[in-house]
């Protein structure tokens, strides 16, 4: 089969087409034949060896959608031929790759399974920062940090959905306006503007009463001074770096709590999995939830796919796709 193979840590001119053996499923594993791929910053970071997550040789890729081909011994969760999605297991980025079966995630007949790849990984990962840190009251201000990205945008709409008012910040104004459109009740271009004053302006001086970061090292001292009293501030990536250390007594002044989150402890069990994937799948057949593709490129384009992810010139979701 044809696969993205990593040989050695770097650039984007890492990411090589090239041929490898067609993998086997094993006890409780099944296998999909591979139709999207989604891109995510962790893919940026371990090839980049910021994350030794995966080391050399390796193929990228925790996330993607496919049929259903093969299955192992003692698999009864899916079936040959059911359409799924997954994330959380290396090795998107190819024609075929082995999972898991009870990570599969089963894909209603409307979705098709470009946008199935667009949904595991930011989706649930959504679900999890806006539900497990603070108990969100209408009217409670959150800000969403590169709030026009496949991750931010699907934030903002969750938000907007539990009753907050959202506040979010962004690079350019075509990617203000992307915002605007999921929903954001204010948008900031922290290019222009200082987003911290912003913040405290937009919100009478409070600050904002949940903050989601997955930007890190060039955001987070402001998260400090732009938070609430009381408030919470979430740590998910580290697009910008990983924030500076900090002396955690200088959050006793306002009562803040900050919190790092990592989607793996929060889908510990099928149950789990299954639980915050039904309320993405809700909300996606409600209406409510929109996806946002960017861009779907050849698998062949990886490179170019990450050079868009990695210069922040892409609005909603990257896939790349085998046919």
């Amino acid at each position: 089969m044809k696969a993205i193979r990593v040989d050695a840590y770097g650039g984007p001119e890492v990411l090589r087409l090239q041929e490898v053996e067609t993998p086997q499923p094993g006890p409780g594993q099944a296998r999909i034949a591979v139709v999207a791929a989604g891109l995510n910053f962790v893919d940026i970071y371990i090839r980049r060896g910021e994350y030794t997550t995966l080391t050399p040789p390796y193929i990228p890729g925790f996330e993607g959608a496919g049929v259903v081909d093969a299955i192992g011994e003692g698999v009864q969760t899916v079936k040959v031929g059911d359409r799924v999605a997954y994330t959380g297991q290396p090795g998107a980025y190819a024609e075929a790759q082995v999972v898991q079966a009870d990570s599969l995630l089963p894909l209603p007949p409307e979705l098709t399974l470009e946008q199935g790849a667009a949904i595991p990984l930011q989706g649930l990962t959504a679900h999890y920062l806006l539900h497990e840190y603070r108990h969100l009251q209408p009217g409670e201000t959150v800000l969403i940090h590169a709030a026009a990205g496949g991750m931010g945008l699907l934030l903002v709409q969750w938000a907007k959905h539990l009753g907050a008012k959202v506040l979010g910040t962004v690079s350019t104004e075509q990617k203000a306006q992307a915002a605007k459109e999921a929903g954001a009740d204010h948008v900031i271009l922290y290019t222009q503007q200082d987003w911290v004053a912003e913040t405290k302006r937009l919100t009478g001086g409070v600050g904002a009463h949940l903050i989601i970061d997955g930007v890190g090292k060039t955001t987070f001292p402001g998260d400090l001074e732009a938070a609430a009293l009381r408030g919470n501030i979430v740590l998910y990536g580290a697009a910008s770096g990983s924030a500076d250390p900090f002396a955690p007594n200088i959050l006793q002044r306002r009562s803040l709590t900050v919190s790092g989150g990592m989607l793996g402890n929060y889908t510990l069990t099928r149950e789990e999995l299954l639980y915050r994937a039904k309320d993405l799948m809700d909300g996606i057949s409600e209406g409510w939830l929109k996806l946002n593709i960017h861009q779907a490129l050849p698998l062949a384009e990886a490179a170019a796919a990450h050079r868009l992810l990695e210069d922040r010139q892409s609005i909603g979701k990257i896939v790349l796709t085998t046919r």
